[in-house]
């Protein structure tokens, strides 16, 4: 199955741009093309999912054994042409020293051919050693083309790849113009993501017209069609295809403030009998019929004037966790169920299920990879082969952060790494509502949807 990796020197090379613009051209050119984004990223995927037409899939080493990558990834392309992967960082760039869980790592774990990004501004011959020090880092990955990036003119083209053709075999797929404009909106947490962007599909179909102009697609299909054809290995997860259980209707807050969820949790959730209910906590008025509330992450900071001013689904909300109904929350959706949230000298009141509030910060206040273990007070049953304070990893990401955390609060987890609430702990535990900072993934073992459907059954 052909896939191929698109990696850059440097992090902030343009290399997200050009997977949007990359994605919509070859599906434009015939290719039923599968998105994946490396790492624990809601952004980015949102707009690979926009560009592919289908959902974009995460492939991250800190949740997930290589193992399942591998088994996730050969199974995402089998209704697929053509694998598309867009890395993050650098290409080698690796908190260890010998590049564990780095790009490279995962392009090799998967076969897959790297073209390599390079921001060329302010550069011309001192591409040559950057080129050759990447191709002699690592002799086992295959670096197969070189995308010139942000670059300023005929002339600067005309130089870089005289330049490249003359000290290096590698192929020089696309010269891609500095252009003003030519980029996504970035603001906090990254780019904004593609749920809010006005003109969303405009601008990936601006990007791409850049892109197909400027960048060979046959070169980068033939390079694609020299990836080994990945194998379909043994799941690690059960995929319940009974059902898993009596079906449950679970709402899930979706609209351009809320809209972080990973698409394989949300197939794992309707796999095990969950029918999923979209409702918007900024236009409706109420909540849909529903036997659980899923509330995950996003910017309610950037709605928090229309979430205030819809006291109805404030209320229903807060009706909904006060009789007992069973809520999962993440990171923005811990925010919403605040009693007020803070940011730019303007506090809205929220949900006020949570008696705290929350304030923005310029700064992250929780930013990476978490390392959690449960404590007695988890409220989801613990599946046969789950050991009590069994460490479970995941990620955050918030500038947000909890103003005078209440001291009754009850805790699901103790936070061995990370920031959490309080950095010590994280996952209110209030009624049948378990809020967090932590966003999970059902990977690894950890298998959180099955275990909150469980719960939902139990109080059904």
């Amino acid at each position: 199955m052909p896939h191929i990796y698109l990696s850059a020197a440097r992090k902030s090379s343009g290399k997200t741009t050009l997977s949007i613009g990359l994605t919509r051209a070859l599906r434009r050119r015939g290719h039923r093309v599968q998105p994946f984004k490396k790492g624990p990223d809601y952004i980015d995927p949102l707009w690979l999912t926009q560009a592919a037409g289908r959902a974009c899939l995460n492939l991250d080493y800190h949740t997930t054994p290589a193992g399942e990558i591998q088994a996730d990834f050969a199974r995402a392309l089998r209704d697929a042409d053509l694998g598309f992967i867009e890395g993050n960082v650098g290409l080698f760039d690796s908190v260890d020293v010998l590049g564990a869980q780095s790009n490279a790592e995962m392009a090799k774990l998967l076969g897959a051919p790297v073209v390599l990004v390079v921001d060329t501004q302010g550069m011309t011959r001192g591409i040559a050693p950057l080129l050759l020090g990447y191709l002699a880092f690592d002799p086992a990955l295959h670096i197969a083309g070189v995308i010139l990036n942000k670059v300023g003119g005929e002339r600067h083209a005309t130089n870089l790849r005289r330049v490249v053709e003359h000290y290096t075999d590698l192929p020089v797929l696309g010269c891609v113009p500095r252009l003003a404009g030519f980029g996504i909106e970035e603001r906090h947490l990254g780019l904004m993501p593609s749920n809010e962007a006005d003109g969303a599909e405009a601008t990936v179909e601006r990007i791409t017209n850049l892109v197909a102009a400027h960048v060979d697609l046959e070169a980068v299909e033939r390079i694609a069609a020299t990836a080994p054809s990945p194998s379909i290995q043994p799941s690690l997860r059960a995929f319940h295809p009974d059902g898993g259980g009596a079906p449950v209707r679970i709402g899930i807050a979706r609209d351009d403030a809320f809209g972080f969820y990973y698409p394989d949790d949300l197939a794992a959730l309707a796999r095990g009998g969950a029918e999923l209910i979209p409702f918007s906590p900024v236009a409706d008025t109420d909540l849909p019929d529903v036997d659980a509330l899923f509330i995950g992450g996003g910017f309610p900071e950037m709605r928090m004037r229309e979430l205030e001013a819809n006291t109805g689904m404030r209320a229903a909300v807060a009706d909904f966790i006060r009789a007992g109904g069973p809520v999962y929350a993440e990171c923005g959706g811990l925010m919403y169920l605040a009693e007020r949230l803070h940011w730019h000298g303007h506090a809205s009141h929220m949900c006020g299920v949570l008696h705290a509030e929350v304030a923005m910060h310029d700064r992250p206040q929780g930013r990476g990879y978490v390392r959690l273990a449960e404590t007695e007070a988890f409220p989801w049953p613990r599946r046969g082969d789950q050991a009590a304070g069994q460490e479970i990893r995941a990620h955050e990401f918030h500038h947000s952060a909890v103003v005078k955390p209440d001291p009754d609060w009850v805790y699901a987890y103790e936070v061995l790494r990370g920031q959490g609430i309080d950095g010590r702990h994280d996952g209110i535990v209030q009624h049948n509502l378990l809020a967090n900072y932590a966003h999970l993934r059902d990977v690894g073992g950890v298998a959180w949807t099955e275990r909150f459907l469980a719960h939902v059954r139990a109080l059904a």
